[in-house]
Parts: C-alpha cells; sequence; structure tokens
C-alpha cells in the first residue's frame, strides 16, 4: 500500500514539473528522480510508465525517458446514430429483448468517489487479499516447464483434479473444466442449457449479474421467493409447471444477497423437483471459501450428491484471492459437459495458462489455509461490528437474517422508505450502498438496501459508514 501511494505523489509531481522541459525534451534520469525524489527504482519505473500509459512521456530503452510532443487535433466526431436502428432492428423478431442493462452490476464493481466509504463492494478489500501468496504464487507459476505455453482445452489435469477434491462427493476431474472466473462460467451455463426465449426460474431476490446474464441470452427471469432456509421447494414445483421452464438457478449457499443457506430437509427436495421437471440446476457455489469462523461444518455442494446430471455446479477462486485472479471451475455430466465444453472453447478457447499454474501453486502453499483461516475470523468480526453498529444507530432498519459466511448483509427498509432516495442520501454524506430493486426480477415486496463489510478498509470504517447512514436515514424520513 505503500509502494502504491508513492508512486501516486510521484506522478503528481513529476506533473506539476512538466513545463520545465520541451515537448521531445529529456527528462532526468531514473537515478536522478530516484536521487531527488528519495523513492525506490520500483517507484519512478511505475510513476514513469504510468505517465506514459496517459500519453504524457515517452520512454526509448536505453535512451531515457522524454516528455510526448502534443497530439494532433482529434477528428471530428462520427455520426452514430444510424446504430440505434441497426441494433433495434436486429432484436425486432427476439421474444426477450437481449439489451444489456449492467447497472446492478457496476454497483459492486465501480470504486466510489474518494472519502466515501464502499458499502458496495463484492471483493475483499486490499488488505484481506493475499497479495504476497499471489505474488509468490505467480512468480513460481511462471518458471514451470511449459507454463507459457498452450493448456489442455478443458484446463491442466492437477488443476481440474483440485477442483474435483474441493468439490467432494462423486465428482471426478473428467467432469470439471476450468473457466476464466465465476461470471464467464454462469455466462457459458446459461447459453448451454437454455435456448433464447425459454423462461428460466430465479431465487428472488438474486444476484442482479445473474439477471443480467440470463437477459443478455435472450432469457427470461422467473422469480421463485427465498426465505432464511433458502429456495421454497413448493414454490419452485408450482414454478416449474407454470412456466415449462428447464432451467433454475440457485445458490444454496449465503446467498446472495439474503444470506440464506439452503436447508438440510431442502437439499435433496430440490433436485428431485428439478429432475421431475426434466430441468438443469444450475448450482452457483460463489463464497464457500469465505464462510466465517463461527458457522460450523458446511454442507457440501449439492452437485456432490447428484448421479443424474441434474446439478450444474459453478465455483470460483476469485472471491477469496483478487478480483483479478480469476479461475473458475464448471462441474458437470452427461451431454451437458460436452455442450458446456464446447460452448466454452468457442467462447475463450481456455484459462492462460500462468494463471492456472498459479492457482495450483497457491491452493497448493501453506499460505493458503492460513488465508482462509485469516479472513473467515475477520468477516466474522466485520459482520458483528455491522450488526452491532446497525442495532444502536439504525434500529429501523430490520435484519431478518445474520449469515454465518459472504460479506455483506440484507436489510428492509421501513415501509414508504424510498430505497433510491436513501442511495442518494447516502452518497452525499459520504457512504455508498446498494439498492434492493435490482436484485429482483418482478416487483420487490419491500425497500431494501445491501450492506458489504468485506471492502471497507476495516471495523473502524463500518461504524462511520453506519453514522453516515444514519445522517442520510433522517434526511429522507424527515427526522432529526
Amino acid at each position: 500500500m505503500q509502494e502504491r501511494s508513492s508512486v501516486g505523489e510521484l506522478v503528481n509531481r513529476l506533473r506539476r514539473e512538466f513545463d520545465r522541459y520541451s515537448p521531445g525534451g529529456k527528462l532526468p534520469s531514473s537515478r536522478a528522480l530516484v536521487e531527488r525524489y528519495r523513492v525506490s527504482p520500483v517507484t519512478v519505473s511505475r510513476a514513469l510508465a504510468q505517465l506514459a500509459a496517459e500519453g504524457l512521456v515517452v520512454t526509448r530503452p536505453g535512451a531515457g525517458a522524454f516528455r510526448a510532443r502534443p497530439r494532433t487535433m482529434a477528428a471530428p466526431a462520427g455520426d452514430t446514430s444510424w446504430q440505434e436502428v441497426a441494433l433495434s432492428a436486429d432484436g425486432a423478431s427476439d421474444v426477450v429483448p437481449r439489451s444489456v442493462d449492467a447497472s446492478g452490476v457496476v454497483v459492486s464493481l465501480a470504486a466510489p468517489p474518494p472519502g466515501v466509504i464502499e458499502f458496495t463492494g463484492g471483493y475483499l478489500h486490499p488488505t484481506l487479499q493475499p497479495e504476497r501468496a499471489l505474488t509468490a504464487a505467480l512468480a513460481r507459476a511462471g518458471r514451470r516447464p511449459g507454463a507459457w505455453g498452450r493448456p489442455p482445452l478443458d484446463g491442466l489435469p492437477e488443476l481440474r483434479e483440485w477442483f474435483a477434491r474441493e468439490i467432494g462427493g462423486s465428482v471426478t476431474a473428467a467432469e470439471v473444466l476450468v473457466g476464466g472466473g465465476g461470471q464467464a462460467a454462469l455466462t457459458t451455463a446459461f447459453r448451454a442449457l437454455a435456448p433464447p426465449g425459454a423462461p428460466v426460474l430465479v431465487e428472488s431476490p438474486t444476484y442482479p449479474g445473474m439477471l443480467a446474464i440470463a437477459r443478455a441470452a435472450g432469457l427470461r427471469p422467473v422469480p421463485v421467493p427465498v426465505d432464511p432456509d433458502g429456495v421454497r421447494p413448493a414454490l419452485l414445483a408450482d414454478a416449474f409447471r407454470a412456466t415449462g421452464a428447464r432451467l433454475f438457478v440457485c445458490q444454496p449457499l449465503f446467498q446472495n444477497p439474503t444470506g440464506a443457506v439452503l436447508a438440510a430437509d431442502r437439499r435433496a427436495e430440490v433436485v428431485a423437483i428439478a429432475r421431475e421437471a426434466g430441468a438443469f440446476m444450475i448450482e452457483d457455489d460463489f463464497v464457500r471459501r469465505l464462510v466465517h469462523e463461527d458457522a460450523g461444518p458446511l454442507p457440501r455442494p449439492l452437485v456432490a450428491d447428484d448421479l443424474d446430471g441434474v446439478v450444474v455446479h459453478v465455483s470460483s477462486l476469485t472471491k477469496a484471492t483478487s478480483p483479478s485472479f480469476r479461475v473458475s471451475a464448471i462441474a458437470a455430466r452427461g451431454p451437458a459437459l460436452e455442450r458446456l465444453r464446447a460452448i466454452q472453447i468457442v467462447d475463450t478457447f481456455f484459462v492462460p495458462r500462468p494463471l492456472q499454474e498459479a492457482a495450483l501453486e497457491l491452493a497448493g502453499s501453506p499460505a493458503w489455509p492460513r488465508h482462509l483461516r485469516s479472513i473467515s475470523a475477520e468477516l466474522k468480526t466485520r459482520r458483528d461490528t455491522m450488526t452491532a453498529t446497525l442495532a444502536i444507530h439504525l434500529p429501523e432498519l430490520a435484519l431478518p437474517h445474520i449469515p454465518s459466511g459472504g460479506y455483506h448483509l440484507w436489510l428492509r427498509l421501513p415501509d414508504g422508505t424510498d430505497e433510491a432516495l436513501l442511495t442518494t442520501a447516502a452518497l452525499r454524506a459520504g457512504v455508498a450502498l446498494t439498492p434492493g430493486r435490482p436484485y429482483f426480477s418482478a416487483e420487490p415486496p419491500a425497500g431494501h438496501v445491501r450492506l458489504s463489510f468485506a471492502a471497507v478498509a476495516g471495523t473502524g470504517e463500518i461504524t462511520e459508514g453506519v453514522r453516515r447512514l444514519r445522517t442520510a436515514f433522517d434526511e429522507v424520513t424527515g427526522r432529526k
């Protein structure tokens, strides 16, 4: 973190001093910059690389760095209005519009403005990421024999075997495909298992990225309500009968956003309902590695006990490591596996081999279990801090379920509270939160917000963020 800060400071100082150099003029040598600003050679190198990426500096190997010459005047803007007609005409015959609304996903991906506390983030804060272990794993991976060659299309056999062991049950390495992140794996699964225009059953509420994938594939999401014990089997059976759907998407462990875990007495029943309907079930096991310290033993994935190929399992290493460490697995059986494999190959060819080798290095290192234990304890501490602080400062927000895994809380707003106004007021108060509306594929039963505790710097930011949210809530509800 200190190195990143030093790079930014040096970049700003060099920008302010650019007027000293004429366009094309040579900047001081790296050694001179190290001595002048008392920074490391690595900091100088990264600062110059950033300025080069911005088009302000040109570097010439063996010659040094030079101030870039002014760019020529930009060409006049073209007229792209014709695209509106072309894109609309292409979709005129679609049963379901295939336009993509990414707003629900962008909320959890975009960094908030400086000074705003991030209750929206879907990834671990940099201080929680295993940066040293990842760096070491990637360095070791790059030295492995053949690390920069073409990998097997299904993924490295050793990595497929590791994922199969992690899933457990009767799943074998031959039934696992290595993919490039959970979102990509889900996209492949949607395309493989349902034709455009078909209904797809989804939990309600559910992850907005899931709904975006479905709609982009031309599918029609149909909601099935969940409660603290997961999806409701009777309503799932009703939805299959009413729609004729052949696909159901489920997050049975620490569901996003409710945090629910599918109850033991519902697990086999839900799979049986899908099997009776002649349907597939996508199991999105996205945060198994973000279990809290007090969770107790976890149920194993549904696919582990499914011999008939009903369940298509998706899991990823990304949530427990870094947003840029995009390695996932798809487990399936029968002809569905071959279709998934074909679509993944056509779409992406394969996951870069250095990334797969790094995943093997990381998973096999002593640092991996230590990291998982560390985040398990830290996430519990953060969850407890957020729930306690909300109970004190915002008791009006109902918390129907406190999860024992994952990275967020799902809160119901008092009747009549406008979640859009609250989201805007919160941002003015200096805290970013996620409104609940994008999590519903149909009309929501009430206003909700989702608060993440993983992306903040620590418990101090959680306490301060809730205090700011109290200010926003009072503004919206007219309280003093």
